[in-house]
């Protein structure tokens, strides 16, 4: 019986030292919770790049005024009946 007793106490001491100290217990689970919580607040960031994306394809496609704002922010055209100024800083 004792042989039996100790094999029994040998195996839990073993499977203890797995779960709090081996890789596949509970540090493994906090690196893991770690990382979920890194790429929850990554999936957040790029889901609200989306929405703002998504808004401004459809503003490009259903209005004028997001066309006529690329057009004087990026190309610097303007409109008619529009007078153009430049201010050159010293």
């Amino acid at each position: 019986m004792k042989p039996v007793i100790a094999i029994l106490v040998t195996a839990l001491v073993v499977l203890q030292l797995q779960l709090w100290v081996g890789d596949r217990g509970m540090p493994g689970v906090r690196q893991l919770e770690a990382a979920v919580a890194s790429q929850r607040e990554d999936n957040a960031r790029l889901e609200a790049r989306n929405r703002r994306l998504a808004a401004e394809v459809h503003d490009l496609k259903e209005g004028l005024e997001a066309v006529e704002e690329r057009a004087r922010s990026d190309l610097g055209m303007i409109g008619r009946d529009e007078t153009f100024y430049q201010l050159v800083e010293r």
